[in-house]
């Protein structure tokens, strides 16, 4: 195989694809008879080809990845030699090889991804991610900072319901924020169950939905990609209180965001100082 893009956006989608067809191919050669099998195969299989890649293409970035031993530990040297890379670098690539391990092992399901970001130290945005693409293989799609979508359109249902829009949330399959319900009762939205937070974030992105919130717990590699295409497109991330969402962090726990159409933002941030208190 020939060199891989070069611009760090390309190569991120680049390598989106590539693990996102591996991925593809071991759901083919499996099957789904076994499914905590498949989910770790999965795992492995997606970051050992990320992995790999980087090294030989990218050897000078430090690398967050899920799959890395320690990840979820607050980094310092004294717990982990190896973070101190990470903390000290230019440049980070933030990975989730399979983001919706569950859904991957389901037989006919498609929201499940692929997450590959670039944090850099000199970006000039608050979250400091400068590339990305969410690889959506079972969809045949890959979203990218290199060619982001155009500004998504209001979803068809909200756009035909006058004054009164019914918005569509995206939200957890097993895990929605608890306050979730209230919330869309209160600014008049339904609420549409999904897996892997880049499958979410990625249906704010086209347009299926109008916004996506959590806060149930999540970490840097959930979201960082996702959030570089989404802030590419125009859309607006937060964290639910307003604040900027921060990457390459000492702690890579992030565990709440906003993803939404710029004009609902001020008033989903407001009902969520109403409910998330």
């Amino acid at each position: 195989m020939g060199s891989p893009p070069m611009i760090d956006g390309a190569f991120a989608r680049w390598l989106a694809a590539r693990a996102g067809q591996a991925l593809l191919g071991l759901r083919a050669e499996m099957g789904f008879a076994d499914a905590g099998a498949l989910k770790s195969a999965g795992d492995k299989v997606s970051h050992d080809l990320i992995r790999t890649e980087l090294a030989r293409w990218r050897p000078g970035d430090a690398v967050l990845s899920e799959e890395d031993e320690g990840s979820r530990l607050a980094w310092a040297a004294e717990v982990n030699p190896g973070a101190v890379s990470r903390l000290t670098a230019d440049r980070v690539w933030i990975i989730d090889p399979l983001d919706g391990t569950r859904e991957f092992s389901e037989e006919g399901r498609s929201d499940w991804a692929v997450h590959v970001a670039l944090w850099a130290r000199n970006a000039p945005t608050p979250h400091g991610l400068v590339a990305g693409a969410v690889g959506l293989p079972a969809q045949h799609r890959v979203l990218g900072t290199d060619y982001p979508p155009a500004y998504p359109p209001m979803t068809l249902e909200a756009a035909t319901s006058g004054g009164g829009r019914t918005l569509r949330l995206a939200a957890s399959r097993s895990r929605p924020p608890v306050f979730l319900s209230d919330l869309a009762e209160d600014v008049g939205a339904h609420l549409v169950p999904m897996g892997s937070a880049g499958a979410k974030i990625a249906a704010v992105v086209t347009g299926e939905v109008d916004a996506y919130i959590h806060a149930g717990g999540q970490y840097e590699w959930d979201s960082a990609a996702p959030v570089a295409v989404a802030t590419a497109t125009g859309l607006h991330a937060s964290r639910i209180d307003g604040s900027a969402l921060k990457y390459n962090e000492a702690d890579p726990r992030l565990p709440d965001l906003l993803v939404c159409r710029k004009d609902l933002a001020t008033r989903l941030l407001a009902a969520l100082q109403r409910h998330s208190g």
